[in-house]
């Protein structure tokens, strides 16, 4: 089968990319690298031709608000017009739980453009939501700290590993499209300091964790609830202390 990978050379991209590879799959890697620009639409004629299958793995550069609206919106319009010229039959996106709560955050907003783009084009699609990654947690105690202190919500938080994202993202791609929307997340379910607590004991960072109730995630307020799934979900297989242990010596040599 020949899919076509946008966004190939991310985290999740590559892992997407290397897993269809190996099952036998014809995968043409998306990016501006490989000459294909979703943007301009310079390359994209080409690379669906006798494409079968889309995943679009693409994020804007800048999460501000008017650029990554008009990312999404320029991007999720040239795919859904070339891909019906195309004849593609299954068309998947990455997005993220919790978007229809967090409407007013700007890069929410551009992801629910992106969604609503591919659902009203008539091509056959699927919809990822996944939660945060376990491999985000680096970032979020660089953003929340202040010297020795990291402040973290106690917010509702469910991390995913992106290698139970690509894992899922690469059998779905390979699947009927079900034309709505799947939730995926971690295995366990904790505050967000629950979370950050256990990581710096597991990895001895020197940082001292003073929990807040003012729900938020980075810079942005959310719901209590926002970032975790509402209804059913499909369950990632790595836990979060797992995913630490198999990767201690790469988070604090």
């Amino acid at each position: 089968m020949k899919i076509l990978v946008i966004g190939a050379t991310g985290l999740i991209g590559r892992n997407v990319t290397s897993k269809l590879v190996n099952a036998g799959h014809h995968v043409i890697a998306g990016s501006r690298s490989t000459g294909i620009d979703i943007i301009t639409g310079e390359g994209l004629p080409e690379a669906l031709e006798g494409t079968e299958v889309v995943i679009d793995l693409s994020n804007s550069t800048s999460p501000e608000d008017e650029l990554s609206n008009n990312f999404f919106r320029t991007a999720g319009q040239n795919l859904a017009r070339m891909e019906k010229a195309a004849g593609v039959k299954h068309h998947l996106i990455l997005s993220i739980v919790g978007t229809d709560l967090g409407q007013h955050i700007g890069y929410l907003r551009a992801k629910k453009v992106q969604e609503d783009l591919i659902k009203e084009s008539g091509i056959p699609y699927t919809i990822i939501r996944a939660t945060q990654f376990h491999e985000h947690i680096t970032t979020l105690i660089a953003v929340q700290s202040q010297d020795k202190e990291v402040h973290i919500s106690t917010v509702d938080y469910q991390p995913i590993a992106a290698e139970d994202v690509a894992a899922f993202i690469a059998a779905t791609a390979l699947e009927a499209p079900v034309n709505s929307t799947i939730d995926i997340a971690g295995p366990e379910r904790a505050s967000m300091t629950a979370f950050v607590e256990r990581y710096l004991a597991i990895t001895g960072e020197d940082k001292v964790l003073v929990p807040n109730d003012d729900n938020k995630y980075m810079f942005f307020d959310i719901e209590k609830s926002g970032l975790v799934p509402a209804g059913d979900f499909v369950s990632g297989k790595i836990s979060f202390d797992e995913w630490i242990e198999n990767n201690i010596q790469h988070l604090h040599p």
